[in-house]
Formats: structure tokens, sequence, C-alpha cells
């Protein structure tokens, strides 16, 4: 662990929970591998607390602060100006103190999302064919963003609540369909992208009949608790490509460590090793 001195520069997460986040080990990582004259924390704020603990950020130095559930909507009302993302999208998972102590919100959730798929599944190409994107969160919004920019005929946004994925497709573009047109949404899908919690430990199975898809679509689950979803495992068994979720952990961040510390990292093996054991 690298040494702290009066130059240490922070940064830290902030959520309510935060106990649970990969993030402190993320960037651990990085700032060892680095060595790097930083530190990155653990900062749990409660949603009551959540603006004094923003404009705190500048006045105790810190570098920046990523901002995970259920902050990410709160700090985009909060910050001084955002970046094209998180103008589009509508939520801030990266605050970056500027040098003169405005705070800048940036999304790099759409940018984690598009360069995991790019990395493990190289031979994707966006504009191959529509993309069905389950869920109408705030996952959902950096998912629809990415795909819409990166060049998707067609982005399907399917929900359990059909106001919330009108909302969406109001706000970003794509289709809003209804969970029970799911079915009819795969036979000619190019990406499949599960963004809910089904699949998640401690929440039902995504039931979804990947024998509907065509042999070329991708599968992909931001979900990676467990890492191989119901999903993803029954996608492989029929020899459909998948891409799991821990990769948008790992991209998103690169980044917002870099507008922290300075130092673009890499994303490497070793990382998610280490990353998935903590």
């Amino acid at each position: 662990m690298s040494s702290h001195t009066g130059k240490t520069r922070v940064a830290g997460v902030m959520g309510w929970p935060v106990g649970h986040s990969r993030s402190p080990i993320l960037h651990g990582f990085w700032l060892d591998e680095h060595q790097i004259d930083g530190a990155y924390i653990p900062l749990p704020v409660e949603p009551e607390d959540f603006p004094t603990a923003v404009r705190g950020l500048a006045a105790l130095g810190f570098a920046g602060a990523n901002v995970t559930v259920p902050h990410k909507e709160s700090a985009f009302a909060l910050v001084d100006q955002h970046d094209e993302a998180a103008t589009k999208i509508g939520a801030v998972n990266t605050i970056v103190v500027l040098p003169d102590g405005r705070l800048e919100g940036r999304n790099t959730d759409a940018y984690g999302f598009i360069a995991n798929l790019q990395h493990n599944a190289p031979l994707w190409r966006a504009d191959a064919g529509p993309a069905v994107v389950l869920g109408a969160g705030g996952a959902a919004r950096a998912v629809v963003h990415a795909l819409l920019k990166a060049g998707a005929p067609e982005v399907r946004i399917v929900n359990r609540s059909l106001e919330k994925a009108e909302a969406l497709a109001r706000d970003l573009g794509g289709k809003a369909l209804p969970w029970d047109k799911l079915a009819s949404t795969l036979p000619d899908a190019g990406l499949v992208v599960n963004t809910t919690s089904l699949g998640m430990n401690g929440y039902p199975p995504l039931e979804l009949d990947v024998g509907l898809l065509p042999r070329t679509a991708l599968v992909s689950d931001i979900v990676y608790s467990p890492l191989v979803t119901k999903l993803l495992a029954d996608a492989q068994a029929r020899g459909l490509a998948t891409v799991d979720g821990i990769g948008m952990l790992l991209w998103q961040a690169q980044p917002a460590f870099e507008a922290f510390f300075g130092v673009r990292p890499t994303v490497s093996p070793a990382l998610q090793a280490a990353v998935l054991a903590g």
C-alpha cells in the first residue's frame, strides 16, 4: 500500500450503503500499481446529508468522488456543470473537483458499458442489428445512450412498467415495449442486455428464451454477482457470445481514475481477479 503524505490526492465513492462497493479495491489496485501518492475511500452518506457532502468535496481538498446508489440523480442537480454523457443520461457517477473549486458531473457508465463489449466481444458491431435492453432504470439509461451513440439501428426498451420505458425512450430515443412483448423482440436482435436486478444473488432469475435469438446475437448482463447469471449460462449453452457485468464496473472506473489521479490505468486480468476476490 502506498504511503500517504501531506500531498496525498484523495477521492472516494459516495453511496448509502457503500460498504459493498468494489470501487475502493479497484482504485486501490491502480494506486499501488502506479505507485501514486493517493487514497480512495468509501464515503457512506445518507440521502439527506448528500448535498452537504458534495459541497464539502472542494473544501476538503478532494480530487473528486464517484457516486453510486441512491445518489446519481441527486448529484446531477448539485454540480456546477456536466459533461455530454451526464447531460444526456440525467445522472452523474463521477464528480470532478476542478482547479477553481467548481464541480463537474460526469457519467462514465456509458463509456464503461461499450468499452466492456468492445474488449470482450471484439467482433460485435453496434450497427449489426437491433439491441434489446431489459429495464428502464439508471443503468438502462446509460446503456441506451451508449448504444444509440455507438450506432445501433434500433434500441428496444423492454420493462415491466411501460410508462418508465416510454419516458426513457422520449428522453434518449429508442422504442418502448411492455414485458409481455419481450419474446417478439428477440428473433432479429443483434444484442440483448439485462440491466435489471433479475438474476442477481437474492433475486429471481431472468426468464428469457435464448432459443429465440439468432446465432449471431451477443448476450450481456450488467449483473456481476454472480458473474455468470442464468441468462449468460443459458446463452453459453446455446453457443452464443456473452459478456458478463464485471467489465463494465472496471472500464467505467478508468476515466474516473484518470480524472482523479492523472494517470490513465489499464484494465487487466489481474485487476479483475483482485476486484472479484474482494
